[in-house]
């Protein structure tokens, strides 16, 4: 019997699995679309739920709760400006989990994550930023 089994614990200790969580949240939040395996991804799915749900409610205590669960000011700030009234008529549901095969090495299932209703232009969109940047510098 499972009783009180609520996580999967990806063979990682609680410290690890909570800040893997935290960088994969940001992750999805800043690109809206990430690759990672299957458990990790359905794993992340609850995590990211309950912060778009934060997002949504938009006050203080919900952005110092978000805070204190990403890593970065920028995704708890594109969380509560741009996700939070994206799916504020949305009662759930926010990411979807797509099987994408087997992984080379170690023959893994991987997964892509990807928010619902996601802007497609928001994935490497830091990266172009830098590169303009740099290429501005550069004449």
């Amino acid at each position: 019997m499972r009783h009180a089994r609520g996580y999967r614990r990806l063979n990682r200790t609680h410290e690890h699995r909570k800040a893997l969580f935290a960088n994969m949240a940001g992750s999805l939040i800043e690109h809206e679309q990430i690759k990672t395996t299957v458990p990790k991804a359905k794993e992340l799915k609850r995590i990211i739920d309950k912060l778009i749900t934060l997002g949504k409610r938009g006050d203080l205590h919900a952005r110092r709760q978000a805070a204190a669960q990403l890593k970065q000011d920028k995704d708890v700030a594109k969380l509560f400006e741009v996700l939070g009234p994206r799916y504020a008529e949305r009662q759930g549901g926010y990411c979807r989990v797509l099987k994408a095969g087997f992984r080379y090495g170690d023959n893994a299932p991987m997964a892509i994550i990807e928010l619902v209703d996601r802007d497609p232009e928001a994935k490497g969109a830091a990266d172009r930023a830098r590169l303009e940047a740099e290429e501005a510098v550069a004449e």
